[in-house]
């Protein structure tokens, strides 16, 4: 049975789209997945399914909390493997020498070429950027609030919609789901 990991964008922050972590377990374990655990308040979740298809456990947790909650909440989906493939590249790990600042965004879709071609790397050193498909890894050293590179690096930009984690949240959440 496949070990998901689903990362549910812009929860928790503030006062607005508020979703206790026990209630989405009861919705997880409502939906019929096994094992349901969570990890912080930021909308991590790891559990079992029959189901083997990513995008299907996405709409399932979309639609589940909407019909709950009333709240429409983007979930990106990786499979343990995919998480694990994730921390393997850690195309920025030499560098990178803070993983509170290292930030991972995982994506809807692939980024194209395109879309990035007009971003001089240089002009945002220290911070630095690569990309690996669906995922966009982030060297903040100074942190996200103030980065300008962070701040460019829009859903429109992108060409869809991702959530961010940190590098820790990232090995915790792989380390949950390989167990």
């Amino acid at each position: 049975m496949p070990t998901y990991v689903a990362l549910l964008r812009g929860i928790n922050l503030g006062a607005r789209n508020r979703l206790a972590m026990a209630d989405l377990r009861t919705l997880l374990d409502d939906l019929g997945y096994d094992d349901v655990r969570t990890h912080l308040q930021s909308g991590n979740a790891v559990f079992a399914t029959t189901t083997r298809s990513a995008a299907a456990v996405e709409k399932a947790v979309e639609a589940a909390i909407e019909k709950t909650t009333g709240l429409r909440i983007r979930v990106l989906v990786r499979s343990a493997a995919q998480l694990a493939k994730v921390l393997a590249a850690d195309p920025l790990g030499g560098r990178a020498t803070d993983h509170s600042r290292y930030m991972v965004v995982f994506l809807e879709k692939p980024v194209t070429k395109k879309a990035l071609a007009d971003v001089d790397p240089d002009s945002y050193l220290p911070e630095e950027f690569a990309v690996d498909g669906k995922h966009l890894y982030l060297w903040l050293p100074d942190g996200s609030h103030a980065s300008k590179l962070a701040r460019l690096m829009s859903e429109k930009k992108l060409g869809g919609a991702g959530t961010m984690r940190n590098w820790r949240t990232v090995g915790k959440l792989a380390e949950m789901s390989s167990a």
